[in-house]
């Protein structure tokens, strides 16, 4: 018997960390493919592709905290 994959087989996306509002407000996002999951903002900058959401998520608040 054949078994599923274990995860989702596109991308995924998450959204929910946010920097300050305003004109120079950035929005980032996780997006899981396979088993990365990489950190973008609405500013262009991408982080590093992580194992662990986590860390992943860790990279996006670092981004909007600098």
């Amino acid at each position: 018997m054949e078994r599923p994959p274990a995860g989702p087989t596109g991308p995924v996306e998450h959204t929910g960390h946010t920097g300050p509002t305003g004109p120079t407000a950035h929005t980032t996002t996780t997006a899981e493919r396979g088993s990365f999951c990489t950190a973008s903002c609405s500013c262009g900058w991408r982080g590093p592709a992580r194992r662990s959401r986590d860390l992943a998520r860790r990279d996006a608040d670092r981004h909007t905290s600098a």
